[in-house]
């Protein structure tokens, strides 16, 4: 049985990266809800994005995709245009500005790192992403599991 410590660890360093996000996020002058930061980082990260698959990705209802993407695209943060593969659905690309916008949100979430590796050797840091990527695929195994249960 697992230790109660590990939960609090685990909570406290996502609080703590967290955190560190919105700060990064508030000095970078991002002013876009995380959910519209998560769906510029799909579309700028994944080749040939659609609104379904950003749904699916972020295991988000497509309504509240659908709500973001325009958010973003009166921003002029992405553009849609017709997915040649299939006439129902649409490719999502990301505009110069949106681009701008993603390289700051790269440099918020590599200063966060920093932060907060800052007190770790090399050898720490890869063992703690041995750790925590196999806990990690132990967690996705059981809700694939459940996902093929129902």
């Amino acid at each position: 049985m697992p230790d109660k410590s590990l939960s609090e660890a685990v909570h406290r360093l996502m609080h703590a990266y967290t955190h560190l996000l919105r700060e990064g996020i508030q000095r970078h002058h991002i002013e876009l809800p995380v959910t519209h930061i998560r769906v510029l980082k799909c579309i700028c990260r994944q080749h040939q994005a659609t609104p379904q698959s950003i749904a699916r990705r972020m295991q988000r209802d497509k309504a509240q995709i659908t709500r973001a993407l325009n958010d973003l695209i009166g921003a002029s943060l992405i553009v849609k245009a017709d997915n040649p593969l299939d006439r129902r659905s649409q490719l999502l690309t990301p505009t110069p500005e949106g681009l701008k916008v993603m390289a700051k949100l790269d440099a918020v979430e590599e200063w966060a790192v920093q932060q907060l590796t800052a007190g770790l050797e090399r050898d720490e840091l890869a063992f703690f992403l041995r750790i925590s990527q196999t806990m990690a695929d132990s967690a996705e195994q059981i809700t694939d599991t459940e996902k093929g249960d129902s």
